[in-house]
């Protein structure tokens, strides 16, 4: 194979545009697997409301989901969504309206997506754990009109709903997708039993309609949508950051962004993906649909290839995951390392039958040695470790999944994508030497929403998205990262990087799970302090100090070691380092 000709054959996509040109200098092409292309074609028109119609039609009579232990097929998340599409637009939403989603897996989150792109609307997708304070911000700088959001957290809007420009809510239930009977039992012990839903009482005035999600549905069965001429450089969701260096920003992300996304995920899965044969794909979905990685590659990804998810709705319920993987065949695995890990270190989990999973991909946070060789141990499939952000749909890098050593890398760059190691002055710095991540590629954003200042500060006129994260590129076109610019920990003039920590002392056998930050200090400016989760309670000061002696350099050791119960995190499970630090 030639790498460096190679396109992706998408006979079913519309005629493609011609391709950019690559540079030159691009030593990963040479470590692609057989049958990954170096690029992948894009039609500019192609949309994602295209890639849906299509997934409807071809997989119509298929498992799209499973949601205690209940399926639903291609054809009812064809036909309901059209439905919710057509009652957003008896609402006399127009066309680019935004819509949030506010909801943890279940299916009314799938059929949510498909309906508001499919009414030529944006997707504002919401972390159900937000606070009020949060979420206020999310809906108005967003400038959402209308929201679907689970009724166990209602509460939460009724505090700011006054404050925004939300005309009408859409109440799902966490039932409401099941059978009658079952969906009357699961809805009475979440509300009643278990008391899983604060009263909420949001108001009617100023036009404001509140319905609940089925009711929604029948209404717009009622008549057709309107068929929209969506477009690929029309805004499909506004994605919004996680806000660490301050209020939360939208990740504007075209149709086109996505669709390429999910083309370039599919190019570097499918030799591996080709394994399953003509089984059906099972993919675990328990990061959660709000989350980019989860929406790319469970979502879209897995429509266009005519997989099933099996939506997890609450991921932290490790028995009940487990429970729920003992009766599937699992074929696809998407997780963070902190999901990962708790699961190698379940007893009920190791016991599960992976005679037919053949991809693990992680991401959002990086992937520690201790937790991916335990993983591999346990299931024989290796942990393929890739990097993205919101800003590029997510996926930019990743692991060859025939690689079983782990590497300590996010891999390599995915077809048709650009990566570039600058300094602070914007220049390419040579193989092996430190300097900013920068991405150039189809699945890069817009730009962030109506922010045009911070958007120059990251993306050029000639499409390179700086990531704010410091990396490494190795003479085989591999990426690691260092860390993050504002995670940097400066010793006495030494630079220190907590992922480096993290890493070594996540290999002591007596260790869970650990985090390091920089904290002020007197003689060195900052000094190293480190969390620590037990997984052997013996474990004391003294067995982390010596490790580390042996481990680091003086400047790099910690200089204090506090030990933990457990560490803050997202909900996607990313450890909170700016929490450890305050």
């Amino acid at each position: 194979m030639n790498p460096s000709a190679a396109v992706l054959d998408l006979p079913t996509a519309p005629a493609a545009a011609p391709l950019r040109p690559m540079s030159a200098s691009q030593p990963w092409l040479a470590q692609y697997p057989e049958g990954v292309p170096a690029q992948i074609r894009v039609d500019p028109a192609h949309s994602l409301v295209d890639l849906l119609d299509e997934a409807f039609r071809r997989h119509a009579s298929q498992r799209a989901q499973v949601y205690m232990d209940h399926p639903l097929r291609f054809s009812d998340i064809d036909e309901q969504s059209a439905a919710f599409a057509s009652w957003l637009q008896q609402q006399g939403l127009q066309r680019g309206a935004r819509v949030a989603l506010m909801m943890p897996n279940c299916p009314q989150y799938m059929v949510a997506i498909a309906g508001v792109l499919r009414a030529g609307m944006v997707v504002v997708n919401v972390n159900p754990l937000y606070t009020a304070r949060e979420l206020q911000h999310q809906l108005n700088d967003s400038g959402a009109q209308a929201i679907v959001i689970l009724e166990n957290v209602a509460h939460t809007l009724e505090e700011v709903i006054e404050h925004t420009s939300v005309r009408h809510v859409v109440l799902a239930a966490l039932g409401d997708a099941l059978p009658l009977w079952r969906r009357l039992l699961v809805n009475f012990v979440v509300r009643h039993v278990r008391k899983m839903v604060p009263e909420f009482r949001l108001p009617l005035t100023d036009g404001r309609s509140v319905l609940r999600f089925n009711e929604v549905i029948e209404q717009g069965r009622r008549r057709p949508p309107s068929r929209v001429a969506v477009q690929g450089d029309d805004i499909a969701f506004l994605q919004y950051t996680g806000g660490t260096t301050g209020l939360s920003k939208g990740a504007t992300l075209l149709h086109r962004n996505v669709v390429a996304n999910v083309l370039q995920t599919e190019a570097w899965f499918n030799p591996m993906l080709k394994k399953v044969g003509h089984r059906q794909l099972n993919i675990v979905c328990a990061l959660p649909l709000y989350h980019i990685f989860a929406l790319t590659v469970c979502y879209f990804m897995g429509l266009r290839m005519g997989g099933c998810n099996l939506l997890i709705p609450n991921p932290r319920d490790i028995p009940g995951l487990v429970a729920t993987l003992a009766r599937h065949r699992i074929h696809m695995f998407p997780a963070v390392n902190t999901l990962y890990n708790a699961l190698a270190n379940d007893a009920d989990f190791a016991r599960l039958d992976f005679s037919e999973l053949v991809v693990s991909n992680g991401g959002g946070m990086a992937v520690q040695q201790a937790t991916a060789e335990k993983w591999l141990k346990i299931t024989g499939c290796p942990v393929c470790e890739g990097y993205g952000l919101s800003e590029t749909s997510p996926v930019a890098t990743a692991n060859r999944l025939d690689l079983h050593d782990f590497t300590g890398s996010i891999g390599l760059p995915i077809p048709s994508t650009e990566i570039a190691i600058r300094d602070d002055d914007g220049r390419d710095q040579p193989i092996g030497e430190r300097g900013e991540i920068c991405i150039r590629g189809p699945q890069v954003m817009a730009g962030y929403w109506q922010r045009p200042e911070e958007t120059a500060q990251v993306l050029s006129a000639d499409g390179w998205f700086k990531t704010g994260d410091i990396g490494i590129m190795d003479e085989r076109g591999y990426v690691r990262i260092v860390d993050r610019k504002k995670d940097m920990i400066l010793v006495s003039g030494f630079n220190v990087y907590p992922t480096e920590i993290e890493q070594v002392v996540n290999l002591h056998p007596g260790v869970l799970e650990c985090a390091a930050v920089g904290v002020p200090d007197a003689h060195s400016g900052e000094a190293v302090k480190l969390f620590v989760v037990k997984s052997d309670p013996a474990l004391d000061e003294e067995d982390i100090a010596r490790w580390c002696h042996e481990n680091f350099t003086g400047y790099k050791r910690p200089k204090y070691i506090d030990f933990r119960d457990d560490l803050p995190k997202s909900n996607v499970g990313k450890i909170l380092r700016r929490e450890l630090r305050s």
